[in-house]
């Protein structure tokens, strides 16, 4: 299937996706903000670079976009065409996170990653759970559709 815009058009296009300062990102910036969290943004010093980060606490938390990590929800479908470009980049992002998540614990650090998908879907209960893994040192249960530690999504 070829792509409906001109390449020109597409590259534009995919030069214009961000990944900072996101919606669903501000969305839990501003939540946890205004009960009054405070954190640092995107560290470089940590592996990851985690959208926020809460030194004092050893936390930090990843927005996630549901497309680009492979989020087994309806927005983390594969595109029909360039199946061989889309399955290997978005394993690797995958396989990157892990390891990204697996330094961080090797640091002392605990994480947690929060998906787009449940943030539009319900945000209170996205704050409420982050305002629990910032406010305890015990990890809560993760999400029955995944395999990773601490990590909620909305499926």
């Amino acid at each position: 299937m070829t792509d409906r815009v001109s390449k020109a058009t597409r590259s534009r296009i995919m030069a214009s996706v961000g990944s900072k300062n996101t919606g669903p990102e501000m969305a839990v910036r501003r939540a946890l903000h205004r009960l009054g969290y405070r954190y640092r943004l995107a560290s470089s010093e940590l592996p990851g670079r985690p959208d926020l980060v809460f030194p004092s606490r050893r936390k930090a938390i990843f927005v996630n976009g549901c497309f680009w990590h492979g989020h087994r929800c309806r927005n983390g479908q594969l595109p029909k065409s360039k199946l061989d470009y889309w399955g290997p980049k978005i394993a690797e992002n995958q396989r990157r996170d892990r390891r990204q998540r697996s330094r961080l614990a090797a640091m002392g650090w605990s994480s947690k990653t929060v998906w787009e998908c449940r943030i539009r879907k319900d945000l209170d209960r996205v704050i409420e759970e982050l305002t629990d893994f910032l406010d305890n040192s015990a990890l809560k249960p993760c999400c029955p559709c995944s395999n990773e530690p601490n990590e909620t999504c909305g499926d």
